[in-house]
């Protein structure tokens, strides 16, 4: 859950680097949360509209993790467009988002699992 709450509070950072763990808990608790709101407006027969609130309010700090995410990566923010290229940009970004961030220092900042472990 703290993974979930660093991200909201880094609410439109898109400066810095992102953790594997950072991201995929956040995506992780996305979905719970989706079917969660879905589950509660099915069985009120409402028309979604719950859901479609959170997506908008979640809309930026996604955006802004993967952003983040990619420049673990060593690659730009801008890579991000390629999801709208159809099935293939979304397999490219997955196996992106699945790769490790690059060791050390890159020009997005220093290596987010050794700030976090040094005293």
């Amino acid at each position: 859950m703290s993974w979930y709450l660093t991200v909201l509070k880094k609410y439109a950072v898109f400066s810095g680097r992102a953790r594997r763990k950072e991201y995929w808990m956040f995506v992780l608790f996305n979905v719970i949360i989706g079917f969660v709101l879905g589950f509660i407006e099915g069985l009120a027969g409402g028309p979604g509209v719950l859901g479609g609130i959170y997506g908008l309010a979640v809309l930026i700090p996604g955006v802004a993790v993967s952003v983040r995410r990619l420049q673990d990566t060593n690659r730009s923010g801008w890579w991000l467009l390629i999801g709208l290229v159809p099935l293939i940009g979304s397999i490219v970004l997955l196996v992106f988002m699945i790769q490790d961030g690059q060791p050390g220092e890159n020009q997005y900042g220093p290596n987010p699992k050794l700030v976090e472990h040094s005293p």
